[in-house]
């Protein structure tokens, strides 16, 4: 009964994620586009937590969803141009973007009926969290703390951008 209830959570996060990435390209208003990837994004760590991998989870909820999504919500409401309602959202390529997301479906579907999957009968589960928590202030540190550098800096991008047109305006 556990596998089949993995399984019909696999099904209903995937649906969700697929939904909500949709939403995220089709909606209009930016802040609902975020807030539809937020979306995804806690499902995407709810995939994750299926898998037994339950620190990679914790990091696509801090990083992903506490940091890139924040910084995003910041970065459109700081920039006041963004949500003028005077903006017409236009895409000029959806003729060509739909051929290849097509071809590319058409790809997906023959790649994956013709794969031969090999499945384990059971699953070892470890404890991997140490172990990645070694890693990254050992061997990956400098990486690590690279990235929080990266995040401040676009979000000191995103200030100087909405500085910039707060004096535009005036």
């Amino acid at each position: 009964m556990e596998g089949i209830g993995n399984i019909i959570t696999f099904y209903i996060l995937a649906g969700i994620a697929v939904i909500s990435a949709i939403l995220v390209i089709s909606l209009r208003n930016l802040v609902h586009c975020v807030l539809s990837l937020a979306l995804m994004m806690l499902t995407i760590a709810g995939l994750y937590i299926t898998l037994f991998a339950e620190f990679i989870a914790m990091v696509q909820v801090l990083i992903y969803v506490g940091a890139v999504v924040v910084l995003f919500l910041f970065l459109i409401m700081l920039t006041l141009r963004l949500t003028d309602k005077g903006i017409k959202q236009t895409n000029e390529q959806k003729g060509i973007s739909f051929i290849f997301a097509g071809l590319f479906l058409f790809l997906l579907i023959t790649v994956l009926n013709r794969t031969n999957w090999n499945t384990a009968q059971e699953v070892e589960i470890s404890d991997t969290t140490s172990k990645i928590g070694n890693l990254l202030l050992t061997t990956y540190v400098l990486p690590f703390e690279l990235i929080s550098v990266v995040l401040l800096a676009c979000l000191i991008g995103a200030i100087v951008i909405a500085r910039r047109e707060e004096d535009k305006k005036e």
